[in-house]
């Protein structure tokens, strides 16, 4: 199997300077993210010639998902599994007032997110699960082009952990800003990153 995944991050949203556990929060893409969206549709649709699209359920990565379809003349698939983490009490609260009010579990999430459990919301393992379903159904759906997956910082990090079979803790290592592209070559021999976090299209 030869296959080429583009994991894309959501345009730019509020909550994200200054940083805020958005989450499950619906957050409609700022100006600024609305223009990333288009001029990363440009240029995907120059650049590869996409045999899927996959996207989260999420308004902002739906509208993100959205720019491409219309560029590549290709349907969105909707995937549960790739819906943002569930930070639980932690949402829309700031990283500061997280530290203040769950310094413990702050510290966990900090230094060993391999051991989280949000409260009220879900566990870093789960996210790790769900993402690694999102790749797989996604790779046994269509093996004759690249197929771009349009999700969210956490759970491309999740699926980059998975994919290029990093230990947990390198979660903090990947950056994945607002719409830039990951790219994963799948071959029988061997899994080869050969973009991470690419933004110089946005500009």
């Amino acid at each position: 199997m030869n296959q080429t995944l583009l994991l894309i991050r959501h345009g730019h949203v509020p909550g994200i300077t200054p940083d805020r556990f958005r989450g499950r929060m619906e957050l409609a893409l700022t100006e600024e993210g609305l223009e990333q969206a288009n001029r990363t549709a440009d240029y995907v649709c120059r650049t590869w010639q996409p045999a899927g699209i996959f996207c989260s359920p999420m308004g902002r990565c739906v509208t993100t998902a959205q720019a491409i379809s219309e560029r590549c003349h290709l349907p969105v698939e909707i995937v549960q599994s790739l819906t943002d983490i569930d930070y639980g009490d932690w949402q829309w609260k700031t990283k500061e007032e997280v530290a203040r009010d769950w310094p413990e579990q702050y510290r966990t999430w900090v230094e060993r997110p391999a051991l989280m459990q949000f409260p009220g919301g879900e566990s870093f393992q789960n996210l790790l699960t769900r993402a690694a379903d999102a790749v797989r159904a996604a790779l046994a759906r269509s093996t004759e082009g690249p197929l771009i997956l349009v999700a969210h910082d956490s759970v491309n990090r999740a699926m980059l952990l998975q994919l290029l079979d990093l230990p947990m803790s390198a979660y903090w290592r990947l950056a994945q800003s607002p719409c830039a592209i990951s790219e994963v070559q799948i071959s029988q021999e061997r899994i080869v990153l050969a973009r991470l976090n690419q933004t110089t299209h946005l500009t």
